[in-house]
């Protein structure tokens, strides 16, 4: 296979830089281009403690847009933008794939989610391949696979979101708040314009810049879709902010139409490549999933006051999880461009 420059806008952000580790990682065949969220000339200077090279960010120019074969648009909205423009004024034009979620209400938006599409294809060139949200993704894995093989009823989540989700801005008011509360100090709430640290959220305060029930309804917009491509019942979620750094957890309950045991839902889902966490393993949570890619699963429960109802617990890395998508959805651009 040969090498394909790909350009990564976001290149400084925890997603970018989860993005890179992963292309090196997976010694992926690829001249991977990083340009910081603004598109500015920046150098990333790597913590002491981590054994990392310096990574330079690229200014944001023409000639690296013209010069790729997939743009990954994963920065701040101008910059975005801006790539995005030029993108399309190139011949060819680079396949463009949104991180952020800014594009998917253009017509030209196409819902990606690389772990439930079966088959490559390159798609239209003007298409913008937005890939959904990773607990949308997640959740509406979990249920296709039961689906497969036990016809679902109907099904209920609670999904507890990191702060990662918010970016590094989160990740500090957390790690600041958590500070300043066990120094008896007032906490820093400019992000979620409430108390995270020590707590659990079913909204943000009113002095935060973005609502929780933002990313509540994406999370329902692309269960609707993934869910409905594929005859699964559509589940009732709601979501929760969690006082955690990295890593989502899930609560998921499922009403069959006739309940398997708890026992051939573990080798259901454990042949399908889901980590299964036995009773005599640690369980899945966000701190046994940081840096895995995949989904794990553990206490899948039969439901006592329900007959034909399970529970199922549930964690993956959310970072690592949309890095994923986004190098396999750009991977199928680039092999379904090669096809034709």
């Amino acid at each position: 296979m040969r090498r394909t420059d790909w350009l990564l806008v976001g290149g400084d952000t925890i997603l970018g830089r989860e993005i890179r580790e992963l292309v090196e990682e997976q010694k992926l065949p690829v001249n991977l281009t990083a340009v910081s969220s603004r598109g500015e000339e920046s150098v990333l200077e790597a913590p002491e403690e981590e054994d990392e090279d310096i990574a330079v960010m690229h200014a944001l120019d023409r000639t690296l847009v013209e010069a790729a074969d997939v743009v990954l648009l994963g920065g701040a909205r101008e910059a975005n933008e801006r790539a995005a423009a030029v993108a399309r004024q190139c011949a060819p034009r680079p396949a463009l794939v949104d991180l952020t979620g800014q594009f998917e209400d253009l017509p030209e938006s196409r819902l990606r989610a690389p772990l439930l599409e079966t088959g490559e294809a390159g798609g239209d060139p003007d298409t913008i391949h937005t890939l959904a949200h990773p607990a949308a993704v997640a959740l509406a894995r979990l249920l296709a696979l039961l689906q497969s093989r036990h016809p679902l009823a109907r099904a209920v989540a609670t999904i507890l979101e990191p702060v990662s989700q918010q970016g590094r801005a989160g990740i500090d008011e957390l790690h600041n708040q958590t500070l300043s509360l066990l120094n008896f100090r007032p906490a820093p709430q400019d992000v979620f314009g409430a108390q995270v640290s020590f707590n659990l959220l079913p909204r943000y305060g009113s002095g935060a810049p973005h609502a929780l029930a933002e990313a509540a309804a994406r999370i329902e917009r692309h269960l609707a879709t993934l869910c409905g491509a594929r005859g699964v019942p559509l589940p009732s979620a709601r979501l929760i902010q969690a006082p955690v750094f990295h890593g989502y957890c899930m609560n998921v309950w499922v009403e069959f139409e006739k309940r398997p045991a708890a026992g051939a839902l573990e080798h259901l889902l454990e042949e399908a490549g889901i980590e299964i966490r036995r009773a005599d393993a640690e369980p899945a949570s966000n701190v046994s999933v940081a840096g895995q890619v995949g989904l794990s699963v553990s206490d899948i429960a039969e439901d006592h006051a329900s007959a034909q109802a399970a529970w199922f617990w549930m964690a993956f890395d959310n970072l690592r999880a949309h890095a994923e998508a986004a190098l396999l959805t750009a991977g199928l651009l680039v092999r379904g461009r090669e096809a034709r």
